[in-house]
C-alpha cells in the first residue's frame, strides 16, 4: 500500500508544469549569468536583456533551460526505489549542474559574439541548443544514477512493479 501512495505522489509531481521551473530559474539565471560575466565585461540588466558592452543578449524562455530542469525532475520522479532524501539531493545537485552549465554556455556564447563575430554566436548558439542540452541532462542523470546507485529505471521499474502485484 505505502507503494502505491508513493507512486501516486510521485505521478502528482510530476505534473508541474515547465512554466514553474521557467519562473524559478529565469531570474536566477539572469543575475548568475550577468555576475559571471562582470569579471570579464561591462553588463547591464535589463529585465531578462543583457547588456554587454551595449550589445543586447535576451535571455528569453529557451535561454533558461526549463525543459532540461523539467526531463531530469521527471526523471527523478519517474524513479522507483528512491529515498526521498536521495531524491532531494538529486534535483538540488542535478539541477545545480544544469545551472552551472547553462551559466557556462551564456559566458561562452557572449564570449564567441564579442572577440569573434555574432555569426560564430550563431553557429555555437544553434550547435548548443540542438545537440549539448540534451547531453548535458542524459550526462548529469547518468552521473546522478551512479554517484547515488541508483538501480531503478524511470517508469518501466514501476510498471513492472504494478504488473507483478495484479
Amino acid at each position: 500500500m505505502q507503494y502505491l501512495k508513493d507512486l501516486v505522489l510521485r505521478l502528482i509531481l510530476c505534473f508541474v508544469p515547465v512554466s514553474f521551473f521557467s519562473f524559478v530559474f529565469t531570474s536566477i539565471t539572469i543575475y548568475g549569468s550577468y555576475l559571471f560575466l562582470t569579471g570579464f565585461f561591462d553588463v547591464v540588466v535589463k529585465n531578462n536583456i543583457l547588456l554587454v558592452n551595449g550589445f543586447p543578449f535576451e535571455i528569453i524562455e529557451a535561454c533558461v533551460a526549463s525543459v532540461a530542469y523539467y526531463l531530469l525532475w521527471l526523471l527523478i520522479f519517474l524513479t522507483k526505489d528512491i529515498k526521498t532524501t536521495v531524491r532531494t539531493k538529486m534535483v538540488v545537485y542535478g539541477f545545480l549542474f544544469i545551472f552551472l552549465m547553462n551559466v557556462f554556455r551564456i559566458w561562452l556564447l557572449v564570449l564567441i559574439a564579442m572577440k569573434y563575430s555574432f555569426q560564430w554566436f550563431n553557429i555555437v548558439h544553434l550547435a548548443f541548443w540542438h545537440f549539448l542540452t540534451g547531453a548535458f541532462v542524459a550526462f548529469d542523470w547518468i552521473y546522478l544514477v551512479v554517484h547515488y546507485k541508483i538501480e531503478g529505471v524511470p517508469v518501466y521499474s514501476d510498471i513492472n512493479t504494478l504488473y507483478n502485484m495484479g
